[in-house]
């Protein structure tokens, strides 16, 4: 999957999950798959736990906030217990 295809799983809307990026079709917010990849859970035990989900959904979870770091002067923090997001608009 290409990464425009993994973004276009990523989806922004005021009135669902009070506005912060979540996956389409679901009302998973993004920061909660990557505080679970932080925490050491695999794509597939995220699945598990969230069947509405799949594989390609944590890939556009990181993909985002790959993009956040790269492109639109977001960081990534990553601890041993967190992994935060921040969006800074230009």
């Amino acid at each position: 999957m290409t990464q425009k295809e993994l973004l276009a799983r990523v989806t922004v809307d005021p009135t669902i999950c009070s506005g912060k990026p979540y996956i389409r079709g679901t009302r998973i917010a993004i920061a909660i798959i990557l505080d679970a990849l932080a925490h050491g859970l695999s794509p597939a035990e995220i699945v598990d736990h969230y069947p509405c989900l799949e594989t390609d959904d944590v890939h556009a979870a990181v993909a985002f906030a790959t993009e956040l770091a790269e492109k639109n002067g977001g960081m990534a923090i990553v601890g041993h217990d967190y992994l935060k997001y921040f969006y800074h608009p230009l």
